[in-house]
C-alpha cells in the first residue's frame, strides 16, 4: 500500500496513479472531500484499489488516526508519500512569526506525524518519499515561507533516512528544479515518474535527495 498525504489532482495524484499501476493499493489523505472522492473514484475506474479519508494533516491526532486506520486495514504500508506545502505570498518584512510557524507545521511538521504514525506498519523495503522543490535552494522572497518549508523538509528527510535505514526503510526527497506545467518535462506525470524511480534506487547507492531537472 502507498499512503499519499495531501492528495490532489497534481503531482500527488500522479504519484498515486503511478504506484497504483504497479499494483499498489492506494490510500489518499487530504482536507477536501470532493477532491479526494474525484481522485479516488478515478483511480478505482482504472482498476486501482483505492480508499480515502478526510483529515487536516496539521492535526496530529487526526492524521495519526487516519494513517493508523489505513495501516490496520491493509496490514502494511509500503510507501508513504508526503506532498503538502503552503504558499503564502509574503516577503520577510511582512511575514509574521505565527504565519511562518503555521506554514512550517504543514510543510515540515506534518511529515513527522505521518512517519511516526506509519512506522508500525512499515518493514524492510519500506519507503518515504517527499515532493521537494528548487525553492529550498533558490527561494522567492515574495513567498518566503515556502523556501523555509522546502529546505526544512529536505533536511528532515536526511535525518529520517539515517534513523530508519538500519531497519531497511529509506527516505528520499525529489527536488523538482522547474515549474510544473501541463506540457513538457515538468508535468505532474513526469515528476511522479521521477519520484517512483527515486523510491526504487538500489540500496547500495541510495541518495536521500534526488534532483529532477527534466
Amino acid at each position: 500500500m502507498i499512503v499519499v498525504v495531501a492528495a490532489g489532482p497534481g503531482v500527488s495524484g500522479s504519484v498515486a496513479r503511478r504506484f497504483g499501476r504497479e499494483g499498489y493499493d492506494v490510500a489518499l489523505l487530504g482536507v477536501d472531500a470532493q477532491v479526494l472522492q474525484e481522485l479516488g473514484e478515478g483511480l478505482q475506474a482504472e482498476g486501482v484499489t483505492t480508499g480515502w479519508s478526510v483529515a487536516d494533516v496539521t492535526d496530529v491526532e487526526a492524521l495519526t488516526a487516519a494513517i493508523t486506520r489505513f495501516g490496520e486495514h491493509s496490514g502494511r504500508i509500503d510507501v508513504l508519500h508526503f506532498n503538502p506545502s503552503a504558499f503564502r505570498q509574503k516577503d520577510p518584512l511582512h511575514l509574521t512569526v505565527a504565519e511562518l510557524l503555521e506554514d512550517v507545521a504543514l510543510g515540515v511538521g506534518a511529515l513527522l506525524t505521518a512517519v511516526q504514525a506509519a512506522r508500525p506498519f512499515m518493514g524492510a523495503g519500506g519507503r518515504v518519499t517527499v515532493t521537494g522543490s528548487m525553492a529550498a535552494d533558490r527561494p522567492w522572497n515574495e513567498a518566503a515561507s515556502l523556501g523555509v518549508q522546502k529546505a526544512g523538509v529536505r533536511n528532515l528527510v536526511h535525518s529520517l533516512d539515517t534513523t530508519l535505514k538500519a531497519d531497511g526503510i529509506r527516505a528520499v526527497s525529489v527536488t523538482v528544479r522547474g515549474t510544473l506545467a501541463r506540457e513538457g518535462a515538468f508535468t505532474p506525470d513526469r515528476v511522479a515518474e521521477a519520484i517512483h524511480a527515486a523510491a526504487h534506487q538500489p540500496e547500495d547507492d541510495w541518495h536521500t535527495e534526488v534532483p529532477y531537472t527534466g
